[in-house]
């Protein structure tokens, strides 16, 4: 079980969007990257396409984060958080390790 995935509010730790908060989009377990709303943005120049009627221009995007540079925010407390995993009758859960919430 994964300690992040899709639709966790996370924030970023570490690199160039340090402290920015979002919501993840899409996780790439195979190459340990994600893809997070609002943050690594990037220009993409892009080249127009006139027979489906697509304009060009500089477009920004999202492009992948290390997950190693994510934790998960925890909206209790207003700060990253460490994930612990325990069972609930026969359910596995995620918690947050600081203040033991199951989210």
């Amino acid at each position: 079980m994964a300690r992040i995935r899709c639709n966790d509010l996370v924030i970023v730790i570490s690199g160039r969007d340090k402290g920015k908060c979002g919501k993840v989009k899409f996780i790439f377990s195979d190459i340990g990257k994600a893809i997070v709303e609002n943050v690594n943005l990037v220009f993409k120049h892009q080249k127009p396409i006139p027979s489906i009627g697509k304009a060009g221009g500089v477009l920004r995007k999202e492009s992948f984060i290390d997950i190693s540079n994510l934790a998960v925010y925890n909206t209790f407390t207003n700060q990253a958080d460490r994930v612990g995993f325990r069972f609930i009758g026969n359910r596995k859960v995620r918690f947050f390790k600081s203040n033991g919430k199951v989210f």
